[in-house]
């Protein structure tokens, strides 16, 4: 590493949250790689993983969500100075710790909200690979980080690619944002086809390693969906200027297009690890421990459109984009218990937009909800989930 390089990192003092789930790991081999300083760590329960981090960087504050786990971790790392948060409000506690500078959130589901908040209010800047904080209650927290002067940084392949296609341009110019979209497992498949398709299957996503509720939205495409409500936050654009184009190679990782018609793209071989980077270092950019693209190994770059007849899901995201209000909370907790469901055994692939879609037509709106709302609405949509699967509708 060049000393420029190092002097420009070293200062920056991060703490992660989900540290030992998959984005979370990753996240760490970039802060080890570039001597980033870790200033709290946080996970649910691994205890195992935490542990190992807490002795591999010497974080002064760490958080566990769950308490019994908390105590183990507590025992466990004893002879170490690192102090041990437990709970939802330990979480929220490391999220606003004083002397960092960046608060990296990874952690799975709305959980994910509320430590959002913490680290706004604090004056801390987020690199976001949460998606539920926008999902859920992008308004209130985009609103939150404006009146804060706090930067929302995209970890997600697509927005990061996106961020990135904006830098130094007129945002005013954009026309629309194109998410590029692998097409997960099943891409291709007929609705016949996904009637029969397994758990195994399900899991087998052909370009990224993820973990399991996140590679079955891919599945599904949600995951596009729930990217579409992101992007309308992050960008500050309308959901008409979004479209989802499949790009079965994943080299490209999500474009901008001008009102001139010029399309700036992001492309690289698929590695989170280069999106983590830039989060963690923009706006420089460092050596990272990514394969380089080849252009003349890599292939021909096919696009083509999404088949909402067989995929709805993205239609569904869309649509709650546009009603608003506790919509897409409603969206997200439904989808979430449904996945859970499929994950557990309890209903088929095919199940899964239809549970979705029927939560979200039933549901009641609400206009301009409030945090405790949103949670609320993300609350009851999952007990409605489990109450369908109860009744035997699926």
């Amino acid at each position: 590493m060049k000393d420029s390089e190092k002097q420009n990192n070293v200062a920056r003092r991060v703490v992660v949250l989900g540290s030992t789930g998959s984005v979370g790991r990753q996240t760490m081999d970039v802060i080890r790689m570039h001597h980033i300083q870790v200033s709290g760590l946080c996970a649910m329960s691994d205890v195992q993983t935490l542990e190992e981090q807490i002795r591999a960087f010497s974080p002064p504050f760490c958080a566990m969500y769950d308490e019994a786990a908390a105590y183990d971790l507590r025992v466990r790392i004893a002879d170490t100075n690192t102090k041990v948060l437990q709970g939802s409000e330990g979480v929220c506690q490391l999220a606003a710790l004083p002397g960092a500078d960046l608060v990296f959130n990874s952690i799975l589901g709305t959980a994910g909200l509320r430590p959002t908040l913490a680290a706004i209010e604090a004056g801390k800047d987020i690199a976001l690979s949460n998606k539920e904080t926008l999902v859920t209650a992008g308004t209130i927290v985009m609103q939150q980080a404006r009146r804060k002067g706090v930067k929302i940084l995209p970890v997600d392949s697509e927005h990061c690619a996106i961020w990135q296609c904006l830098n130094g341009e007129n945002h005013a110019r954009i026309k629309r944002l194109w998410l590029t979209c692998s097409g997960g497992a099943f891409r291709g498949y007929s609705k016949e086809q996904l009637d029969h398709v397994t758990l195994e299957q399900t899991l087998a996503h052909p370009t990224w390693q993820m973990g399991a509720k996140i590679t079955v939205d891919c599945a599904t495409l949600m995951n596009k969906g729930l990217e579409l409500i992101e992007a309308v936050h992050l960008f500050g654009v309308s959901a008409n200027m979004v479209e989802i184009v499949l790009h079965p190679q994943s080299i490209i990782h999500s474009m901008v297009e001008y009102i001139d018609n010029a399309v700036l793209a992001q492309m690289s071989v698929p590695d989170m690890r280069l999106c983590i980077q830039y989060a963690l270092t923009a706006p420089d950019r460092l050596h990272a421990p990514t394969t380089p693209l080849d252009f003349f190994t890599c292939g021909a770059l096919t696009f083509d459109r999404p088949d909402y007849e067989v995929f709805p899901l993205p239609l569904l995201a869309r649509h709650a984009i546009e009603r608003g209000g506790n919509c897409p909370a409603v969206l997200n907790g439904a989808n979430e218990a449904a996945v859970q469901a499929f994950l557990q055994g309890k209903i088929l692939f095919a199940a899964l937009p239809q549970i979705v879609t029927k939560v979200c037509e039933d549901f009641p709106k609400i206009d301009a909800p409030d945090l405790e709302q949103i949670e609320q609405s993300d609350k009851l949509a999952r007990q409605e989930v489990i109450r369908l699967l109860e009744s035997g509708v699926f």
